[in-house]
């Protein structure tokens, strides 16, 4: 194992997924939402160029996040994704090309300083690289489980927090678990090569699991404040990933004492978080307005106004990229 060589990946792993976030929430908000889980929703951001883009960043996240596991342990690598907000607002700033305010600064000082803290005190060591039929079961059973919950319980609110929060969490229950599946496909691929990597389930189990993770996410982005569905996503994702490390692969955190600074970490991150979600910053740069529903057909003895059409258009380049 390589961790230093895990971080740098992790952390470029961490930029390409801001770009993402950014790219993929632009695009969700244009779209209007209809029925209870974004019925039309995919289709609609298919047509965007925006959100191929974004879709083009998640690919090389795939790929930086698959040599950051093969090189450090899944405890290590998913807590540095914490940073995927602050970055995103620096991107959005750049890419905008606005100042990012004094308080969003120091939310994401927050944010750093409690990763560094909290990882300096976990200390994780990297475990086995494969993990037993039992325990894959177990991790299936309670992480898609846990998930499939939280959208039922989502499916029946209507679009706010507690909808947001809902699929937030189920979706980085699921890119936890991706991550872990990808971390076994991935030191295949390392140990045995390109033909074994193509031949054990979990290649095509974590291509699976993140499809589905995908669609959780965009559906949380479009049915609520950012102020819950963040903390979720990126809490939800560090905390299951280092649970999944520790009870698949056998990594090592350490105890005793540690552990106060350890939480006092990981309050840090929450506090810094929840202070960005809710910035300024963060509704105008990467949490637009949501799309409203489209306008009602006109009445057949009508003209149609074609000015109003295109401006109800999800797809139309009247509405900016």
């Amino acid at each position: 194992m390589h961790t230093p060589l895990a971080v740098l990946f992790a952390l470029l792993t961490t930029v390409s997924n801001a770009l993402a976030t950014v790219l993929q929430r632009k695009a969700a908000q244009r779209v209007p939402m209809r029925g209870r889980l974004g019925r039309g929703l995919m289709a609609g951001l298919v047509r965007q160029r925006v959100w191929l883009g974004g879709m083009a960043a998640v690919g090389a996240a795939a790929c930086f996040q698959a040599l950051a596991l093969a090189n450090g342990p899944l405890s290590v690598v998913q807590p540095v994704f914490v940073l995927e907000l602050p970055i995103a607002l620096l991107l959005a700033a750049a890419i905008l090309h606005r100042r990012l305010p004094a308080d969003a600064r120091r939310a994401a000082g927050l944010v750093t300083v409690g990763l560094a803290v909290a990882l300096f005190a976990a200390a994780p060591t990297p475990g086995g690289t494969e993990a037993s039929t039992t325990r894959w079961l177990v991790a299936l059973a309670c992480c898609l489980g846990a998930a499939a919950a939280l959208t039922a319980t989502a499916v029946r609110r209507r679009p706010g927090a507690a909808r947001a929060a809902c699929l937030a969490l189920a979706a980085a229950l699921c890119y936890a678990l991706t991550a872990a599946l990808l971390k076994s496909a991935a030191q295949t691929w390392k140990s045995d090569g390109i033909a074994a990597f193509f031949s054990v389930w979990q290649t095509y189990g974590f291509a699976a699991v993140g499809v589905g993770a995908l669609f959780l996410l965009e559906n949380a982005l479009q049915s609520g404040p950012l102020t819950f569905s963040q903390p979720a996503l990126t809490l939800g994702d560090a905390c299951t990933g280092v649970a999944l490390g520790v009870a698949l692969f056998e990594e090592r955190l350490r105890g005793g004492w540690w552990l106060v600074p350890e939480v006092a970490g990981g309050l840090l991150v929450l506090a810094g978080i929840v202070l960005l979600s809710r910035s300024t910053a963060a509704r105008t740069l990467i949490a637009p307005e949501p799309a409203p529903e489209p306008a009602p057909e006109p009445a057949p003895d009508q003209a149609p106004d074609p000015g109003r059409r295109l401006e109800a258009d999800p797809g139309s380049g009247a509405r900016g990229e």
